[in-house]
């Protein structure tokens, strides 16, 4: 499976402003970066650091009057398909050392309220099966209405029953580190989204490993690139300014390629 990528940025600054972007797809083991260029058009130096946990990496600009991003890239997916049900859960003395921080709860993530929740909700259910069984809850309760919760938090979704991409996330994330699975939000690629945006799902460790689930249902989790990883959407920003701006043009645009030798026309190398 491979996706083109392309994105534009354009935004205006009132004030000058630091701006963090994190938009280029993570070179990670199940998904190769074939192709990519980041042209960030400035006066000022550019500087890149890592990402979360060392996946994907962000990038330092100056946004002065007018800040313009391009972002082009071909990323092959190669990510098995896997019965998430047939996963255990790891005890949580027995997890590793990097999943504990996606355990706990954070600012958008309250997950030590719905701990009751989840085990009156879904008791007898473990491991894959309970994973599955809370993104089954948070599709079927919470309607897509194409605008964010008015807190932004977990709670707030779970209150108002309602919220985008980011929602879905938060709310699943807290559901399952509040039935004691490690789980993170993820920033990703994906063709087929309404509308046409960065995406937002969960990543949850389950026998061992990390495991995409998008509880929008929007994207099928094994043709999505990753971007970035975090405890909440905080962590995972495409851009975060320092400072005030807005907006005068912004796409994106993940297409599908039919087979191997097709290459994206617009792809800057």
């Amino acid at each position: 499976m491979r996706l083109a990528i392309d994105v534009h940025l354009d935004y205006g600054f009132p004030e000058p402003a630091d701006v963090l972007l994190q938009v280029e797809a993570a070179a990670m083991h199940d998904q190769r970066i074939e192709a990519e260029a980041l042209v960030i058009h400035s006066d000022h130096p550019i500087r890149a650091i890592p990402g979360e946990d060392g996946i994907g990496q962000r990038c330092w600009a100056r946004g002065e009057q007018r800040l313009v991003a391009d972002y082009h890239a071909t990323v092959a997916i190669e990510r098995p398909a896997i019965n998430l049900a047939s996963l255990s859960a790891t005890p949580v003395r027995d997890l590793p050392a990097e999943t504990i921080r996606y355990l706990l709860p954070s600012r958008y993530i309250e997950s030590d309220r719905f701990e009751h929740f989840v085990r009156r909700q879904f008791a007898g259910l473990s491991g894959g099966a309970l994973a599955l069984g809370l993104a089954d809850w948070v599709r079927g309760a919470i309607e897509y209405s194409g605008v964010a919760g008015g807190g932004g938090s977990a709670l707030t979704t779970f209150a108002e029953r309602r919220g985008v991409c980011r929602d879905y996330a938060h709310l699943l994330v807290a559901l399952a580190r509040a039935a004691e699975i490690p789980a993170r939000c993820v920033a990703v690629y994906a063709p087929g989204v309404d509308p046409p945006d960065f995406h937002a799902v969960a990543e949850l460790w389950l026998g061992g490993a990390w495991h995409l689930v998008d509880a929008t249902g929007m994207a099928n989790c094994g043709n999505i690139a990753r971007v970035a990883i975090g405890l909440d959407a905080t962590e995972i920003a495409f851009m975060t300014i320092f400072g005030s701006a807005f907006l005068y043009r912004q796409t994106v645009s993940v297409r599908q390629l039919s087979d191997t030798k097709e290459q994206p026309e617009e792809i800057v190398r």
